[in-house]
């Protein structure tokens, strides 16, 4: 008896000593000498797509480009916690805008309007905006940067929390700096302007989450306190607002919530308050 026998009745005796262990096909390359295959390179507009949405302001059916989960690769993040990721930036693409009213929010506000609010967006905004082109295949920092201010506005007329608006604003002041660090800004007086457009983005952001920490509940923006604090105290140490950067930067080391992870960015950051701080006396 074969492990295959029996199934000659079936017409398949052909196959009663057939051999099961597959053997591996011989390599027809030396080693060191396997095939390579191109990948193709990554590019912005592999990364985004169009999704549709219906305004809740004025009813209009719009498309407002996504990014595609997981097609992208985080590079690293800034001391503010600014991610950085490869083959393009995604927060160009975190606003939803309809092109017909302006209507503008972030992802995570989208759509979460009372009758009064929307009332106020279609009086406020929507009877006067003259409409946007939406054919663009991918955006620049500038469209990006637009559309944050219209969400802004958004927020603005809406009475929107102090968390929104300083989310929005801590976000535009990263569309700055990549607009700063990106290579398609020269000229010397257009790089100071913009640095200053990103430092006046990141007062209007502390102020706001300052507010914010102090009367609403927690989560923050989805942060919980010790994110929003740390992100605080960066803030502050790049307004050159070292007193209360050190405070804030010292309440999320010694809190017993606080991720290990957190912890070692609020260390070197510490140190970098710290030095930043004798520098300064030095100079002076």
């Amino acid at each position: 008896m074969g492990l295959l026998s029996g199934l000659e009745s079936f017409g398949l005796g052909k196959y009663k000593n057939a051999k099961v262990l597959k053997e591996e096909a011989q390599a027809t390359q030396k080693d060191g000498e396997a095939k390579k295959v191109k990948t193709p390179k990554l590019t912005e507009e592999d990364c985004i797509y169009d999704k549709h949405y219906i305004c809740p302001i004025c009813d209009s059916s719009f498309t407002s480009k996504c990014v595609r989960a997981g097609k992208l690769k985080l590079a690293g993040k800034d001391m503010d916690l600014r991610p950085r990721y490869e083959v393009m930036d995604p927060l160009k693409y975190d606003v939803i805008t309809c092109d017909k009213c302006g209507y503008s929010s972030l992802t995570r506000y989208y759509g979460k309007l009372t009758t009064r609010q929307m009332m106020d967006i279609r009086d406020e905004i929507g009877s006067h905006f003259s409409g946007l082109d939406n054919s663009s295949t991918i955006f620049s920092y500038e469209d990006a940067i637009f559309r944050f201010k219209l969400a802004l506005v958004c927020a603005i007329v809406k009475n929107a929390k102090n968390s929104e608006r300083g989310y929005l604003c801590l976000k535009m002041s990263w569309l700055y700096r990549g607009l700063r660090e990106s290579d398609t800004v020269h000229d010397e007086e257009k790089l100071k302007q913009l640095q200053s457009e990103e430092l006046e983005c990141m007062e209007t952001a502390y102020d706001s989450f300052s507010a914010a920490l102090s009367k609403e509940p927690l989560p923050i923006a989805g942060m919980d306190e010790n994110t929003v604090k740390y992100i605080l105290a960066e803030l502050a140490r790049r307004l050159k607002k070292y007193e209360e950067a050190g405070k804030l930067v010292s309440s999320v080391i010694v809190s017993r919530q606080v991720s290990d992870r957190l912890k070692d960015q609020a260390l070197t950051l510490r140190e970098q308050i710290k030095a930043e701080m004798k520098s300064e006396s030095v100079e002076q």
